[in-house]
């Protein structure tokens, strides 16, 4: 299997649990934390000065108390008082630093789902404020963290729990240990949807021929417990069209946009598959649904210029190439001004770490 076709699959399998995706932040960072916090035995591993802000304007006597209160570790007495007073504060920046407080006194003094309210408040008033955000990253952290360690003690032999041990192997790259957590899943209940999709995409991660036939039976298998996983057909989609068999690979990406039709990969598949059959004029559809959903992507425009010029469009084919062409040359500036960046940051550590002349 090529590398490139490799990927495709692989970044697509995190589609397959869209609750738990591999590319989100918020999710990674919280599983990292929770793996990090149960090695060392803590239950809340916020940093110094969590949830602590620069004094603002001087606040009204109830609020004033409640802040002072707060930020002496009187939390208990400081909470009611903070969260009645967060309703009627106009100065945002003393309701920034009033919320700050009241999180962190929900955090740190053993009432963390009081936090929150607190949270709810913040994101909707400082959406883009980074303070916010960073202290915000860390509750939900240690919310996740408490969440799970409650699971784990009041059901320890629950397919839940196995399967919040997946998650946690699959963000470490552990593919092997993952996959056996998976397997102790379906021993427990096999028809449980999206773990057989969840095994084959463990399984993938290693691309050798025993992995691919073993995936390939396991997305087949998600299919017979979940006709409606979009996610399955389109694996099963590139996996026939990587073998080329277009027919199969065909009626999966098929299937795959009927069931999503907000599913840009598949209509690409689909387009691709189709072009490959010299199918053209039949291709035409689903790239164009791709153009619209995806249309900074080259791969799109040049499987679109194959299909108009292979049904006589010249104009059109000419007009598609012209815009791969573009959007390669775009995409190739990005990847170069990232590299750049990525080296200007290693020079900057170097030139850091070296000792200055005496």
């Amino acid at each position: 299997m090529g590398g490139s076709v490799q990927s495709s699959i692989f970044t697509a399998l995190f589609r397959t649990f869209p609750r738990f995706r591999h590319n989100d932040s918020a999710y990674n960072c919280a599983m990292l934390k929770l793996l990090s916090c149960a090695i060392v035995g803590a239950l809340f591993c916020a940093p110094p000065g969590f949830g602590q802000t620069k004094t603002s304007s001087p606040p009204g006597p109830g609020l004033e108390r409640g802040i002072t209160l707060a930020e002496s570790g009187h939390c208990a007495e400081a909470l009611p008082i903070l969260k009645t007073a967060l309703r009627r504060i106009a100065d945002k920046e003393l309701q920034k630093r009033a919320g700050l407080d009241g999180l962190h006194c929900a955090m740190t003094h053993n009432t963390p789902y009081e936090s929150l309210g607190f949270l709810e408040m913040l994101n909707r008033e400082f959406p883009s404020d980074p303070e916010v955000l960073y202290t915000a990253t860390h509750a939900y952290s240690d919310l996740s963290l408490l969440t799970s360690q409650k699971l784990a003690r009041d059901a320890p032999f629950s397919y839940q729990v196995h399967l919040l041990n997946a998650e946690a192997l699959e963000i470490q790259g552990k593919w092997d240990e993952a996959a056996a957590e998976y397997k102790k899943i379906i021993e427990i209940n096999p028809l449980l949807p999206g773990v057989h999709a969840r095994l084959g995409r463990a399984l993938l991660s290693k691309q050798s021929p025993e992995n691919v036939a073993e995936a390939k039976k396991n997305f087949e298998d998600e299919l017979e417990i979940d006709p409606k996983n979009a996610n399955a057909e389109y694996v099963l989609g590139e996996l026939a069209r990587t073998d080329n068999d277009f027919s199969a690979a065909t009626r999966h990406y098929s299937r795959a946009v009927k069931l999503d039709a907000g599913f840009a990969e598949a209509y690409l598949g689909l387009g691709m598959s189709l072009n490959s059959s010299k199918r053209f004029q039949e291709a035409i559809p689903p790239l164009e649904a791709y153009e619209k959903l995806a249309p900074d992507s080259p791969s799109g425009h040049f499987q679109l210029a194959l299909a108009y010029s292979g049904v006589g469009r010249k104009d059109e084919a000419n007009r598609e190439a012209a815009l791969q062409r573009e959007t390669a040359d775009s995409l190739e500036k990005v990847r170069r001004r990232v590299a750049e960046g990525l080296l200007q940051k290693q020079d900057t550590q170097g030139n850091s770490g070296t000792d200055s002349p005496k």
